[in-house]
């Protein structure tokens, strides 16, 4: 996928109700701001990613070329009540652009305004054909993945800041998306949960290819060695992307897995010798170099001393990347140490 295929753009966040279910939009306002224009709400809708409201024909007329579905509805579905809005979006001259499990071009409406009005539909989560089996086989090149405690605390988020902070170093840096809403931020990437399980390790390879020595690739997580659901795609994902490093993404307010109050959330240390015991399949010399901490919603200094306990208690650099400063700057250190 190429930057290009989105440009500018209007968010549509439905008639979601949850700020989870959100996460698209809020990752495109956060990491690609410049591309977008504004929002598109139902009036059922209460969450908001702060954005002008406009309309369609508005949001054209400022330059956008598509409409990103900024939501990801339970299912991976689009509601019924979606798809009037959708086609007007069409019918006003923007591109679909959504990453969901559900193709655009499977509703008939859409398909039919797309024709009608000339406009692209953009499934995002749609992996390449032809995905190999993994090899196995070791590859140059650098390697740093985000892992998590649980879903949805922060693997992208750190990630993309590692990538910018690595940057701004001077690092060869690249971000590498594994999810629909770093693809859509990157303009490239797997997604890595639409790829037939056989593929994932294979489809981790081709993601992070070869490359010069120095050259550092910073991989997106994906769900959780300990989710009851996800686990197997993180695994598929470790094995494949063959991490020189890992960081450790948390939400200290968490004691459950998300959505499923019966699983307990491992601790970091459990997480940390489960990663390095089945990464080793491919990489032996994998390793832990940090730990990145959720502190939204908790002010400074609560976050501050979150951040100072769990430093104290683990052998590693603690920070939480949004937050940055000294704390940031030494897990920063840490991914460019070479042993």
């Amino acid at each position: 996928m190429d930057n290009r295929a989105i440009g500018r753009c209007l968010l549509f966040l439905g008639d979601v109700t949850e700020p989870g279910f959100a996460k698209t939009a809020f990752g495109l306002r956060d990491w690609a701001r410049e591309r977008c224009v504004g929002e598109l709400r139902l009036p059922q809708a209460t969450v908001s990613a702060g954005l002008p409201q406009l309309t369609c024909e508005q949001a054209a007329a400022q330059g956008a070329s598509a409409l990103v579905i900024g939501v990801a509805a339970p299912g991976g579905g689009i509601p019924d009540a979606w798809v009037p809005a959708l086609a007007a979006a069409l019918d006003a001259g923007l591109d679909i652009v959504s990453g969901m499990h559900v193709r655009l071009d499977a509703l008939p409406a859409l398909r039919e305004a797309a024709a009608r009005s000339g406009r692209r539909l953009v499934d995002v989560r749609t992996p390449p054909a032809d995905i190999p089996i993994a090899t196995g086989l070791p590859r140059s090149g650098r390697r740093i993945l985000t892992v998590g405690t649980d879903c949805a605390l922060g693997k992208k988020y750190t990630a993309l800041a590692l990538s910018r902070g690595l940057a701004a170093r001077g690092a060869d840096v690249s971000f590498r998306a594994t999810g629909q809403t770093g693809i859509m931020i990157a303009g490239s990437g797997m997604p890595i949960d639409a790829v037939v399980s056989d593929f994932v390790a294979g489809a981790a390879e081709i993601l992070s290819p070869a490359a010069a020595p120095g050259h550092v690739d910073v991989i997106e997580g994906q769900g959780s060695l300990f989710h009851p659901a996800f686990a197997g795609v993180s695994l598929g994902l470790l094995h494949g992307s063959q991490p020189d490093m890992f960081v450790v993404c948390h939400d200290p307010r968490r004691d459950h897995l998300l959505g499923y109050p019966a699983s307990p959330l491992p601790s970091i240390e459990t997480v940390i010798a489960q990663t390095i015991a089945l990464g080793r399949v491919t990489n032996p010399a994998i390793h832990c170099v940090g730990v990145a901490l959720n502190t939204g919603g908790m002010d400074a200094a609560v976050a501050e001393a979150e951040i100072a306990a769990y430093a104290a208690r683990l052998p590693y650099p603690v920070a939480d990347p949004m937050r940055g400063g000294p704390a940031f700057e030494r897990l920063l250190d840490a991914c460019q140490e070479t042993s």
